[in-house]
């Protein structure tokens, strides 16, 4: 991998972004890292550059509705090609529609569906151009069923993997690589976040949780592969199987079990 190329990763600073980093310092990539918390990401871009590589990282908050064009217009004016697309960035939130705050629940279409397109249209164009580049999305096994108590959240991952799976269909033939990563619970700050921490997804022995390092190891691994998506974990995949060969009721009334709090 020629050391001169680039990758941009959203939500950078903790968990799967983090660690998603990491994979992509090791295999020789400079780093833009984006995120909301500078302390943290100093923190990050410091510890990468430790690997040999360079490591720049810009404050924004996706949930802005501007904040995807203001970063494309910050790189372009560094005169910085990107070369791989990482729209790690997400959150999710545990309540029914009707009770979650609304305003919360916007922001997480713009954050977790909206920047990704923006995002991915913006720096498709270049790498298109040059016939050479790559996006990796993060979606989640939320993507393959409707989510109770979850409901945009699992929207927006299904959203996000129909879009990957249909932007690579359309980019075959170029040396273009997308890859949805579609993890199950992972250890990270966005159960917490998503007031998960008494949920079963995080607490039932048959649905193990998955470390971010090796969720992160699978996707950059899938990602160089050419894969269009990946699941890590045995169990994961056999779940995600099942959910679409059961009744799409049954799957649902399960899903909505799982995310339920104590």
């Amino acid at each position: 991998m020629p050391q001169q190329q680039t990758a941009l990763i959203t939500g950078a600073s903790v968990g799967i972004g983090h660690e998603l980093a990491r994979q992509f310092a090791q295999g020789g990539y400079n780093l833009i890292l984006v995120a909301r918390n500078e302390d943290k990401l100093r923190a990050v871009a410091e510890e990468m550059r430790t690997l040999g590589v360079q490591a720049d990282y810009i404050l924004a908050d996706l949930a802005q509705p501007a904040a995807p064009l203001a970063l494309f217009a910050d790189l372009k004016n560094r005169s910085q090609t990107i070369d791989v697309l990482v729209n790690n960035a997400g959150f999710g939130a545990l309540g029914d529609f009707h009770q979650l705050d609304p305003q919360r629940q916007l922001d997480m279409i713009q954050v977790n569906v909206t920047a990704v397109v923006e995002l991915t249209h913006l720096f498709l164009q270049g790498m298109v151009a040059r016939n050479i580049g790559g996006i990796l999305n993060v979606a989640s096994t939320a993507a393959f069923l409707p989510g109770p108590h979850m409901a945009i959240y699992y929207a927006s991952k299904a959203f996000v993997l129909s879009f990957s799976e249909a932007i690579a269909e359309e980019l075959r033939g170029t040396n273009i690589k997308v890859t949805a990563l579609c993890p199950g619970p992972t250890e990270s700050e966005f159960r917490t976040r998503a007031k998960m921490d008494d949920s079963p997804v995080f607490r039932s022995k048959w649905i193990p949780t998955m470390t971010a390092a090796q969720v992160a190891q699978a996707g950059y691994q899938a990602f160089k592969k050419g894969k269009r998506i990946i699941i890590p974990g045995m169990v994961n995949k056999l779940a995600v199987q099942s959910n679409r060969i059961a009744p799409r009721r049954a799957v649902t009334k399960v899903a909505g079990k799982i995310n339920r709090s104590k």
